[in-house]
């Protein structure tokens, strides 16, 4: 008897229940949103399990690694999107008040909002990660790109979260147009005291894509000849031949005339001998083969392009121009010693005399 009376008494508590009010609100109306929060939490389980599993299974045999980026970056913010969707579809099965409905309302818009822009953040930074950052990692100016690439990550996180701030705040029924014109305002006080950094930074953006010079080589700007030890992305460093470090800030790539010297296919070296005015004519015929078989000899190190002329009586001296172009590559200082040596020895054995004063030019061309 006691088991017959027990379902009966439950079954009358749930009859009463199913009248009954709660938070204003019945208690079916509470079991119906409750199964619609609890519903979209299997079904946000399932989704993630389908992610992992199956999907995670089927890109895992492309050859692209796109489908496997997508499927990483989406899973989560998609599962909590379904998450919020279930919960506000179990919350609109409840009687409310108008205030508070409208506070839901905004509450699921600005959330929604935010999960958005989590996907689209998570997505952007898993490409460049994927992308760019193998690129840095390999590229032959490591330095500057190794700093870049996080500058870059950084940047389209700030621009992604800025916009779905933006988005969710006006969800909430804020006035955003007041509030950007003040953001405007004292972004553009930050921008105007931030100039000379922001300048640096585009500064070390172009070294980066142009590829004027990379670290190790030799370079002259504003005056400073040195080899470029460091590239960051606001300066860069030289080491100067005449030894300190040399710190110019990249702003100064943009608008100064830059030269690499190792870039260069050539240095161009000119001289202007000066023989004594008792030189006779065949004694300068006999110089210029002694220069121009003085480049034949020395190919290891000098183009054969080359110039040797008589050109013109000085004051002083019988003047010859003397042109020879030092292989890329060779060290500058140590070929124009060879070759001024070797000048020297065959001057000197063929009993030519140079006059006093003589000069000598150096210059670097591009050939």
């Amino acid at each position: 008897m006691t088991n017959v009376f027990m379902p009966q008494m439950y079954l009358s508590m749930m009859e009463e229940m199913k009248g009954s009010v709660f938070l204003g609100n019945t208690w079916d109306q509470w079991v119906l949103a409750l199964s619609f929060a609890v519903g979209a939490w299997i079904l946000a389980k399932l989704t993630y399990w389908l992610f992992n599993i199956t999907l995670g299974k089927m890109t895992a045999r492309t050859a692209t690694r796109l489908d496997d980026i997508l499927v990483g970056s989406l899973q989560r913010p998609i599962v909590l999107g379904l998450t919020l969707f279930g919960f506000y579809l179990g919350y609109q099965q409840l009687e409310v008040p108008a205030r508070m409905e409208m506070w839901g309302d905004r509450m699921f818009k600005v959330a929604l909002a935010l999960t958005i822009t989590w996907l689209v953040a998570r997505l952007l930074d898993a490409l460049v990660r994927e992308y760019l950052v193998p690129r840095a990692q390999r590229g032959e100016t490591v330095v500057i790109e190794s700093q870049l690439v996080p500058v870059i990550r950084s940047g389209i996180k700030l621009l992604v979260w800025s916009l779905g701030l933006v988005l969710a705040m006006n969800n909430a029924g804020y006035n955003v147009g007041a509030l950007l014109a003040g953001i405007g305002i004292g972004g553009l006080a930050m921008a105007m005291a931030a100039k000379d950094t922001v300048a640096n930074i585009f500064g070390g953006i172009t070294v980066f894509s142009d590829k004027p010079f990379k670290a190790g080589d030799r370079i002259r700007i504003e005056g400073h000849d040195g080899t470029v030890k460091e590239i960051g992305i606001r300066s860069t460093r030289i080491q100067t031949l005449d030894g300190p470090v040399v710190v110019v800030p990249n702003f100064k790539f943009n608008d100064t005339v830059l030269e690499n010297v190792t870039g260069e296919p050539s240095r161009k070296v000119k001289h202007e001998l000066g023989l004594v005015y008792g030189t006779t004519p065949e004694k300068m015929e006999e110089a210029i083969a002694v220069l121009k078989s003085l480049v034949a000899d020395h190919q290891d190190i000098l183009l054969l392009d080359h110039l040797a002329s008589f050109t013109a009586f000085k004051d002083f001296s019988l003047s010859i121009v003397f042109v020879y172009y030092i292989r890329s590559g060779a060290d500058i200082f140590a070929a124009q010693t060879k070759v001024n040596l070797d000048l020297l020895r065959r001057f000197s054995a063929a009993g030519l005399e140079f006059a006093y004063p003589t000069s000598v030019e150096l210059q670097g061309t591009y050939k």
